[in-house]
């Protein structure tokens, strides 16, 4: 996406948005509710011994396999990887035709889950969107809280100005 053209005057102030939508969890679909409780039971298979903050995820497969993940942390705290990507990572490895179509991610410390849904890291934005870019259509995501369910219709929706294959064209 370019902002700017060669040559003129480009101090000028641009907006970016996104988009979703804030659903109670018995207001979720069918379809939806069961790949949230898969990412809420995924919490309690994170190794998090160091920041004690468990995050479970759920991506669902255009042929119906749910891939589960948790973060896993480590003492050289770079080598730890988080839920989305554990999840995604393992679709990408384990079923490298078929199209992640919705991911839910929940997050739980302090003995319970957190009340608001948590945020996915930049790293775990940019991983959603090379995973959602790499087929055809969107891939849902929903984070889960105790109050509420954040639902995106896209990956993109949280991170607009994303880095995509064709920015490596210049």
């Amino acid at each position: 996406m370019y902002l700017c053209a060669p040559n003129q005057n480009i101090m000028k102030k641009k907006e970016l948005t996104s988009t979703f939508t804030i659903y109670q969890m018995d207001e979720l679909d069918q379809e939806q509710r069961e790949l949230v409780e898969v990412a809420k039971a995924q919490v309690h298979k994170s190794y998090s011994p160091y920041s004690h903050f468990q995050v479970g995820a759920a991506a669902k497969l255009a042929n119906g396999v749910i891939i589960k993940g948790s973060n896993q942390e480590n003492a050289a705290y770079p080598s730890g990887l988080c839920a989305e990507r554990t999840a995604l990572f393992a679709a990408g490895a384990t079923y490298p035709e078929e199209k992640v179509t919705m991911l839910a991610i929940a997050c739980f410390t302090n003995g319970h889950y957190t009340a608001e849904p948590g945020s996915p890291c930049g790293s775990c934005r940019q991983v959603m969107v090379e995973t959602e870019h790499r087929y055809p259509g969107n891939m849902q995501v929903l984070l889960y809280g105790e109050t509420c369910v954040y639902v995106f219709d896209s990956a993109k929706d949280l991170l607009p100005l994303s880095f995509l294959t064709e920015d490596l064209q210049g």
